[in-house]
């Protein structure tokens, strides 16, 4: 038996929780191969597994990456989440116990404690003291610490240091954090907050035990050494773990069912739809993205922009419309996770524009499977993560290596060229981006490599 608490620093309501942490919880409740522990010559013990992890068909051996599942042949873990709230007003205090309850139901124990904004330094610095004295009361309960980025890793890590009992320390890492808020303008380069946030970065990879990283790029800068060994220098495990997507649950509905009803919703009849799905502003391109699209209009006059996002509509809505987009021309709005599929299945093209910078080598922007997953090629700007890869390596999209009208253009038509690779975009998206045959497999190996497997 393992037991884990994963630490996050996002309410539990957020559509980055329900689809990038919850996922990944409900996978690793399923349990730890035996056939990896029986390769290290260790016994299994017998234990009970959770409803949902009995649920799934035995392991019928292969390697970790191959996603079959536990049944008999898994031994457990114990999944604990910790989530920082910014509402404790009544009915958000009802809405939780139905949460806690739902969750237990699937194997996870959750608990929470209270978000603090403003002043944001200072805010920030109280959660984690708070965060850091609730984990340390609990220290006994857990094997493994596993911290989603940087700030939740360090509560843990100042948890671990003033017990006398020592679990793991999981750093997932995603992405550069203090880079990313200096190139996004939150904090001034090499000002107080950088260099104190590099300070820590550095405390917490001397402190950690084992690593995940978003990116292939990322794991050269940080580890180049584990590319071919699965290690770090100092023999610490690191597993490269890009953002996934539950095809099975989130992405398997009647395409053409799904595209007719939102097409009607959307009043697009038969326009050629290109779709941005996330946050504008920042160090997401917006002005780009609007002048892409006015270059292809010119190309095609019956482009329609699509824009799925949480921030403020009039950060895209402006330029559009300076760009001669009139009202029906685009459509700029929320949309709830379970709305995603039947969006995008209304669409022909996705779009992913982020600045590339070092803190981007990192990243693995979650829009890119859920385009592929329903079957849309990408057109991207290069030097992101590893989406320069994917999209030359397997063909499904075209890259903007300069932002200018030659480069636009020359995207459109290689990506009119490709014509209908729907089947293809599906395929690629199961084999790099799966939730269970890539995500919780890729855990579950570093979860064996991390803990030691014994039945206690």
């Amino acid at each position: 038996m393992s037991r884990t608490l994963y630490i996050c620093y996002f309410g539990v309501r957020e559509p980055l929780v329900q689809t990038q942490v919850l996922p990944y919880l409900r996978e690793l409740g399923k349990g730890i191969f035996t056939a990896e522990t029986r390769s290290r010559g260790e016994e299994v013990i017998a234990t009970t597994p959770s409803a949902e992890a009995a649920a799934t068909p035995p392991y019928q051996g292969g390697e970790p990456d191959a996603g079959t599942e536990g049944g008999e042949a898994f031994v457990p873990i114990e999944v604990s989440l910790l989530t920082f709230e910014p509402s404790r007003a009544a009915a958000d205090l009802e809405e939780f116990e139905r949460i806690r309850a739902e969750l237990r139901a699937k194997g996870i124990e959750w608990d929470w404690l209270p978000y603090h904004k403003r002043p944001s330094a200072v805010a920030t610095a109280w959660d984690i003291f708070r965060g850091a004295y609730y984990i340390w009361r609990r220290i006994g309960r857990f094997d493994v610490l596993h911290g989603r980025v940087h700030v939740p890793t360090l509560m843990g890590a100042l948890a671990r240091k003033f017990s006398l009992r020592k679990p793991k320390l999981l750093f997932d890492i995603r992405g550069f954090m203090p880079e990313e808020y200096t190139d996004a303008g939150i904090w001034p380069e090499g000002g107080l907050l950088y260099r104190g946030a590099k300070r820590v970065e550095r405390w917490l990879m001397k402190e950690s035990d084992a690593f995940v990283v978003l990116t292939e790029k990322a794991r050269e800068i940080l580890f180049p050494e584990s590319k071919e060994t699965g290690y770090d220098k100092h023999g610490r495990p690191v597993e490269v773990i890009p953002c996934c997507v539950d095809l099975e649950k989130r992405f398997a509905g009647d395409r053409e069912v799904l595209r007719q009803v939102y097409s009607e919703k959307l009043g697009i009849g038969g326009r050629k739809v290109f779709v941005h799905i996330g946050a504008l502003g920042g160090l997401y391109l917006t002005r780009e993205m609007a002048e892409v699209l006015a270059a292809f209009r010119e190309k095609n006059p019956s482009v329609f922009a699509l824009f799925l996002t949480q921030s403020d509509p009039m950060l895209i809505e402006n330029e559009l419309q300076a760009r001669g987009f009139g009202a029906s021309d685009y459509f700029v709005g929320r949309a709830r996770p379970d709305e995603i599929e039947g969006y995008l299945s209304a669409s022909d093209v996705g779009l992913s524009f982020v600045k590339a910078t070092f803190a981007t080598a990192s990243r693995s922007p979650t829009k890119i499977p859920e385009y592929l997953a329903c079957g849309l090629p990408l057109i991207a700007n290069s030097g992101v993560g590893d989406v320069d890869l994917l999209i030359e390596g397997h063909g499904v999209g075209a890259l903007i290596e300069e932002f200018n009208l030659k480069s636009y253009l020359r995207a459109f038509d290689r990506v009119e060229s490709l014509g209908n690779i729907s089947a293809k975009c599906r395929e690629v998206a199961g084999d790099e981006f799966d939730l269970k045959t890539v995500g919780g497999a890729r855990y579950r190996r570093l979860y064996v490599s991390l803990t030691d497997i014994d039945g206690k």
